[in-house]
């Protein structure tokens, strides 16, 4: 991981380089630190994860953001590609920071205690990680064929080993907590190591990051729509209509595998990856094709660093908690303001404020953190 100070600031990038993608990083990032960093036990429902089935918009933030990881890649990779890199040296590459990631991930689950019985194997920078690794290396070494094959392949395969592999005890099928097949395969291959909060499965366990590299791979659909060498419109025309086409092949699975985060579902995946694209497109009409890039100045800049404001943010809500900092400030400042949801709301909002100063902060030193 190597910080670099550019010689100008971030936003003076070449033309070729696609803001509304910075802009909608940016967007993921700051919800992402909003929901994850709420100030009381009350909050709202949208700023709270479906309780099992269905989705929230909290719910759309992880997806995003692994989504997010495949557009970029793909953009990153193909320039690469065409310059002359070679593919091994780029997928080396891809493994030291695949790597790196993992590591980080363990930190923020590590820390305070440090715990190696009980430390969590899985989580989100862990799963980012994985799911980098395995697109990178199906982009590499497949055509858009191979790579929609290798797609339409781990949805499948996922709902399959879901509906019919058997869980001792349950049988198949199940689809409820206790009873669904990667709860089995987290409970038996993972013990002690996963969630501290579920103690037996992990949200983000071994077969159900399956279908999450599958939305990583289709955000490497979309980065090879935006490749092609056609006009803007018409590259935001094809993005809508595969953005629909995902909405709605998403509600129709629903039907018989409903769409639940914490699994990950095949209609999750569907659901959320045609969200994603519906979203690029009008964060693309607005601002690369009518440019209107200081609307979305800030976005940018919360989204320049994300892993490093992803960190600080996990990192200084651990030490606010731990050390009691949290509810000192919380009850004296927040909790007499107002109600307890809008108390909760409000920290949630400053908190975000402060990880967008941090970002800033980097911005006008032009510092990019890169793994």
């Amino acid at each position: 991981m190597a910080t670099t100070s550019l010689p100008s600031p971030p936003l003076s990038t070449p033309k070729e380089r696609l803001v509304a993608l910075d802009a909608f990083r940016g967007l993921t990032m700051a919800f992402m630190v909003l929901v994850n960093d709420a100030g009381g036990r009350e909050s709202y429902a949208p700023l709270e994860h479906a309780e099992w089935n269905g989705w929230t918009p909290t719910d759309m933030v992880f997806p995003s953001f692994v989504w997010i990881v495949g557009v970029a890649l793909t953009l990153s990779l193909a320039k690469r590609v065409a310059a002359g890199a070679s593919k091994g040296t780029l997928f080396l590459q891809a493994c030291r920071r695949a790597l790196i990631l993992y590591v980080l991930g363990l930190i923020v689950y590590a820390a305070p205690a440090f715990d190696l019985s009980t430390q969590r194997l899985l989580g989100v920078l862990q799963r980012i990680a994985i799911c980098y690794l395995a697109a990178v290396a199906i982009y590499l070494t497949t055509k858009l064929r191979g790579q929609l094959i290798w797609l339409v392949g781990l949805l499948a395969g996922y709902w399959l080993l879901m509906a019919y592999a058997p869980v001792p005890g349950y049988g198949s099928g199940r689809l409820d907590v206790e009873g669904n097949f990667a709860h089995y395969i987290d409970r038996i291959v993972l013990g002690a190591h996963n969630y501290r909060h579920t103690k037996t499965w992990d949200p983000e366990g071994i077969v159900s990051t399956l279908p999450a590299i599958a939305t990583a791979l289709f955000g490497v659909m979309c980065g090879q729509i935006l490749g092609l060498k056609k006009e803007l419109r018409t590259r935001i025309g094809y993005m809508v209509a595969v953005g629909v086409a995902l909405i709605a092949a998403g509600e129709i699975c629903n039907v018989w595998l409903p769409i639940n985060k914490k699994l990950w579902t095949t209609s999750f995946s569907l659901f959320m990856a045609g969200m994603d694209f519906v979203i690029l497109s009008a964060f693309l009409w607005v601002v690369d094709g009518l440019g209107h890039k200081k609307l979305v100045k800030p976005l940018v800049i919360m989204g320049l660093n994300p892993i490093t404001i992803y960190m600080i943010s996990e990192l200084l809500d651990e030490a606010l908690g731990i050390s009691g900092l949290h509810k000192t400030i919380y009850n004296a400042v927040f909790a007499p303001a107002a109600s307890p949801m809008n108390a909760s709301l409000l920290w949630a909002l400053s908190y975000t404020g402060l990880m967008f100063l941090v970002a800033w902060g980097m911005y006008r030193k032009g510092w990019v953190v890169r793994v």
